[in-house]
């Protein structure tokens, strides 16, 4: 017999609650020691150039001022997506420069 029944579903995220989305999304606290990744992506995005910047804490209050300093440091536009920062254009130099100020750990 088949069933289409999940059981109890988050009015948040609309998943059944066994694979609650919301839950995966909590902030994680900001580590002392941050190692940050660096690349470049064209696929998808119509031949532009996109500089993202991975392998960050999950913390999206802090996501947000980063990708905001980021964004004034280099005259750029940028986002914040899940635990990634996408800043437009190729800005490998200048963030590998601006995040090692900051003690952080860069690589790629």
């Amino acid at each position: 017999m088949y069933s289409t029944e999940k059981g109890r579903i988050c009015p948040r995220c609309g998943w059944p609650t066994a694979e609650c989305r919301c839950s995966a999304a909590l902030d994680q606290p900001v580590p002392a020691r941050i190692t940050a990744r660096l690349r470049i992506e064209r696929a998808g995005r119509k031949g532009k150039t996109v500089t993202v910047i991975e392998s960050l804490p999950r913390n999206q209050a802090f996501l947000k001022q980063l990708c905001t300093q980021l964004k004034k440091a280099c005259g750029t536009g940028g986002t914040v997506v899940e635990d990634r920062v996408e800043l437009q254009g190729e800005q490998r130099e200048k963030l590998r420069e601006l995040l090692l100020a900051r003690g952080w750990t860069v690589r790629g």
